[in-house]
């Protein structure tokens, strides 16, 4: 029956206003108040919730054990109610005790202006406690909002900061990417200074090359020398074997003609001997 009775006192604030216009001046302004507007609200949503629970099956009696679900719609109720425990009176039916107080009250036709006031001073006390929990909320709605246009701007600051941060990052890794080449740079030139260092002194060298130089330059001369006897040499040579050739053909001229005269000799004294023998036969012929 609570939706019922929450329901009920919507129409009566509804109904109230053309049957308060009989009333005096403190039930007219009682009527046009907003604390009555904003606690019919109330109880409409009220209502709305118990619809709710109803027809999904909820039960708002005390119990033992509840499921997630069954606490939730006790924890909405509460908060819709404003009732802090299960057994206290929430605030609303206390508003309602009082509105109908005052309401059957001013449905009477008798002379009971002073009872009004008093129950209108009274339903007004408790609808200034019941807005006060209200304003409560307000100020904590209002705090919240505020809160989480300062969490957004947070949010967008961390964003920004993000952002930055992963540009930095991108920077500091060229950075650290440059930094490699570089030392990879010096480690090679200390690679190359040790290799030097290991050498003897430069005035060392340059003596050394100096010398070098100096042997080569004599090198150089014995090779020029060396060259020029050689073709000294080679035409010594060339002439001795040119008079080497002429000696042997005037050799060979000599042999021709000693032999020649060797030839003309025997053949002389083979005709002498023709010419001996010869005058011998005919001698011997003669004989």
């Amino acid at each position: 029956m609570g939706h019922e009775q929450a329901a009920s006192i919507s129409d009566r604030a509804a109904y109230l206003q053309p049957m308060c216009r009989k009333a005096d001046g403190p039930a007219r302004a009682f009527v046009r108040s907003p604390c009555l507007i904003q606690w019919a609200n109330q109880a409409h949503h009220c209502a709305d919730f118990r619809r709710k629970v109803a027809g999904r099956g909820g039960d708002m009696s005390a119990h033992y054990a509840f499921g997630p679900q069954e606490d939730d719609a006790i924890i909405k109720h509460r908060l819709l109610t404003r009732t802090t425990t299960t057994r206290g009176e929430p605030p609303l039916k206390k508003l309602q005790k009082k509105f109908m107080s005052f309401a059957t009250e001013v449905e009477k036709d008798a002379d009971n202006i002073s009872d009004c006031e008093r129950l209108y001073k009274a339903f007004l006390q408790e609808i200034n406690t019941f807005e006060l929990p209200l304003l409560k909320s307000k100020a904590v709605v209002d705090a919240n909002l505020r809160e989480k246009e300062s969490f957004n701007e947070l949010q967008d600051e961390i964003q920004r900061q993000i952002l930055q941060a992963q540009t930095d990052i991108e920077d500091l890794k060229k950075q650290l990417e440059q930094s490699k080449i570089e030392r990879q740079h010096k480690e090679e030139c200390e690679a190359i200074r040790k290799m030097i260092s290991l050498q003897p002194p430069r005035s060392e060298t340059e003596k050394l090359i100096a010398d070098l130089e100096k042997e080569i330059a004599n090198l150089e001369a014995e090779n020029t020398a060396c060259i020029r006897t050689l073709e000294l040499r080679k035409k010594q040579f060339a002439l001795l074997l040119h008079v080497v050739e002429e000696l042997q053909i005037s050799i060979d001229d000599e042999q021709r003609s000693i032999a020649d005269e060797l030839r003309a000799a025997t053949e002389e004294q083979k005709m002498s001997i023709e010419e001996v023998s010869g005058g011998a036969s005919d001698a011997m012929a003669v004989d």
